[in-house]
């Protein structure tokens, strides 16, 4: 009996090599979605409660203790406005594990000092601190939308938005000019612009008053207070950052890619979303966990080293008397969170034979981690053949690969987080071109593929 070369060699072909009118047609839709929701959530508060929105439409309830579970039943929890669960009970004993998808809605972002506001040389300056992985540099001469939730003294909270909408102003950093740019020229990218250079524009016209000391800075915060009835002082207990005010926009004369802010890790979260809204019933309980603060290591009670996910999990394993570990133990988890795609701009970073392609379908790592696989959980061999087997079964175009060359660097997810609670885990997302850039760029058919496996993934 003779073995033919496509019984032996991998097939390697990309998404649009072979293209399906129909499921083209799809893709597009799906990606107009996907946009409109993040140009909108550019904070991790704002995707939180348009999740909740979404989840409470399609049925769900807040989890009560008082309440009993039943096959079916739609619950979620929220923590602290940052993070959530949710959870679709299956007919199959929770004994025998849970069909989780984990992602992040965080993203770096410029977060404002708790005393931000500063007047000098004729202008009022907001001084930042910065969030997560950036290259400083970037945040410099784009416009950037004020954004967040200030909490007052009474209790109540004022959410903040401007710069969003056509008509409201924006913020910008500064750059020296080339003209002027001798000594910079000569600092490496990480000193090009400094941490304490991250300081935006807040205005420049002075308040109409002889006595004040710092009328600009005065004049900042009665617009700020005419519109928002916060002073200075509410700032101090306030959640506010700077985040890039460009909108999500088509990339391409093809109009195949996508370009937004925050796509790192919010695609996925949406992919996961959707795929857990829309997936059919299935035996396997399915549960969402969207998590918060991945891009700082993870750390703090709305974090994945969190107790919170083992809450959830101890919270639904008490109404069926099943022990949490069994859980755990018996769970099997996408851990889905982006990927570095080949750039032909920067080959010398990657390896080509395993590096994850634009329009090459959802992407698997094996492994995250830096060099020796440092600060990485593993997924199994068992693992990957099951996950194998089910997305060629449901027709979802998928690659393996790694984060870049070796001893580049390399990077982590909540993967490792997960793994050590017992589950088995695996990394699973989509490519992303420039990710932690204010402008992330992304394949309207790895997006698609990625929401189609998290679905395929939820019905098995």
């Amino acid at each position: 009996m003779s073995i033919t070369e496509q019984q032996l060699l991998r097939k390697k072909s990309l998404g649009y090599d072979t293209p399906n009118p129909g499921e083209k047609k799809k893709i597009f839709s799906f990606a107009e979605g996907y946009m409109d929701f993040l140009g909108e959530a550019k904070t991790e508060r704002i995707f939180i409660k348009n999740t909740i929105e979404l989840l409470e439409g399609a049925g769900f309830k807040s989890f009560s203790r008082k309440q009993s579970l039943n096959v079916g039943d739609k619950v979620y929890f929220i923590n602290r406005n940052r993070s959530l669960a949710a959870a679709i009970i299956g007919s199959d004993s929770l004994k025998n594990g849970v069909n989780l998808v984990a992602s992040h809605v965080d993203s770096p972002r410029l977060d404002l000092k708790p005393i931000p506001l500063f007047e000098a040389d004729g202008a009022l300056y907001i001084k930042t601190h910065y969030y997560g992985g950036i290259k400083k540099y970037q945040w410099a001469t784009i416009p950037l939308s004020l954004m967040g939730t200030v909490a007052l003294k009474s209790g109540k909270t004022v959410d903040i938005s401007i710069g969003q909408d056509a008509d409201d102003p924006v913020f910008v950093i500064s750059d020296i000019l080339p003209h002027l740019g001798k000594l910079q020229a000569k600092k490496t990218c990480d000193e090009i612009i400094e941490a304490e250079q991250l300081n935006a524009y807040g205005a420049t016209i002075p308040f109409e008053d002889e006595d004040a000391k710092e009328k600009i800075k005065l004049n900042f915060l009665y617009l700020l207070n005419k519109k928002y009835k916060i002073n200075e002082e509410d700032l101090i207990s306030a959640d506010l950052c700077l985040v890039p005010a460009a909108m999500p926009r088509d990339i391409g004369l093809d109009r195949s890619l996508i370009g937004g802010y925050g796509q790192d890790d919010r695609v996925c979260a949406y992919a996961s979303l959707i795929a857990f809204l829309e997936a059919r019933e299935s035996k396997k309980t399915k549960l969402l966990y969207l998590a918060d603060r991945e891009e700082v290591g993870s750390m703090g009670n709305s974090g994945c080293q969190s107790a919170f996910l083992t809450n959830v999990i101890e919270e639904l394993a008490e109404k069926f008397n099943v022990k949490v570990r069994d859980v755990f133990s018996n769970t099997v988890c996408l851990s889905a969170d982006v990927c570095a795609a080949y750039d032909p701009n920067f080959p010398e970073a990657f390896e080509r034979n395993n590096a994850l392609y634009l329009n090459g379908g959802t992407a698997f790592m094996k492994y995250t981690g830096g060099r020796g696989k440092g600060g990485s959980s593993e997924a199994s061999a068992e693992l990957i053949s099951y996950i194998r087997k089910i997305f060629d079964k449901g027709n979802v175009k998928w690659q393996i690969g790694e984060l870049g060359k070796t001893d580049f660097g390399g990077g982590g997810t909540v993967a490792q987080y997960i793994a050590n609670l017992g589950a088995e885990v695996i990394d699973s997302g989509v490519p992303v071109i420039s990710m932690h850039s204010p402008y992330e760029v992304t394949s309207k058919y790895d997006v698609y593929m990625t929401c189609k496996g998290y679905k395929v993934f939820y019905e098995n």
